[in-house]
């Protein structure tokens, strides 16, 4: 990705800083403390830890930027810039996100972060949403309600999803703190180019290509021990 689309993207969060409710918002909704149950999930993390595939620093981050650039996140950024628009179907993007989840763990787990997402953002008012629906669509829909740049949306949103899985890694490994911070910073500019390439993204840009991981997701279903919903 050139850069000077993610110089784009970065120009774009410092003018939505001067919008300081607009950050207040996504800084809340899209904190580890808002509680969508999203500890409790670790997108097939746990039966690669298990099966060797993630030992250390370098291959959780090996790992996450292939989720990230192939993956659920690439198309969760799509389906959230989809329901952030007026005119968005809402029902038909809820439908579609659920049926594009490849395998149950993982459908489970957007639907109830959807759910649970909805429940706690009522207090700044929500938009009439189906039941159930996929936790990017919620997103989405919340921040286009209030106004709110889908680029600095979609950013925040999948820095929230990095997050969360490095500190599953972390309690999985286990890594330190420092590594899984390490971690997180060598995958900012895999975040910013996934954002930058996925604005103006079609529904027919929807697609994925990390068959292990999603295979991971599958076993995870019958691992033996486990500490994490998925």
């Amino acid at each position: 990705m050139p850069a000077a689309d993610i110089s784009t993207i970065t120009m774009t969060m410092m003018t939505i800083i001067t919008d300081s409710a607009a950050i207040a918002r996504l800084v809340a909704w899209l904190s580890p403390a808002f509680p969508t149950g999203a500890f409790a999930y670790s997108h097939g993390l746990e039966w690669a830890v298990e099966a060797g595939e993630i030992t250390d620093g370098d291959t959780l981050r090996d790992w996450l930027a292939d989720l990230l650039a192939h993956g659920a996140p690439r198309g969760d950024a799509i389906l959230l810039r989809h329901a952030h628009q007026a005119d968005a179907d809402l029902a038909a993007l809820a439908d579609l996100a659920a049926a594009t989840a490849p395998a149950r763990e993982r459908q489970a787990e957007t639907l109830n972060q959807g759910a649970a997402f909805i429940r706690a953002a009522r207090p700044w008012g929500c938009p009439a949403l189906p039941d159930p629906v996929a936790y990017p669509i919620a997103v989405g829909a919340l921040a286009g309600l209030h106004g709110i740049d889908a680029d600095a949306t979609t950013v925040a949103y999948l820095q929230s999803v990095t997050v969360n899985l490095i500190s599953a890694a972390v309690r999985l490994v286990p890594l330190g703190q420092s590594a899984g911070l390490a971690v997180l910073a060598d995958l900012e500019p895999v975040i910013l180019r996934l954002a930058a390439a996925t604005r103006g993204a079609s529904l027919d840009d929807l697609g994925g290509a990390v068959f292990r991981c999603d295979l991971a997701a599958m076993r995870h279903e019958t691992q033996y021990t486990r500490l994490f919903r998925s």
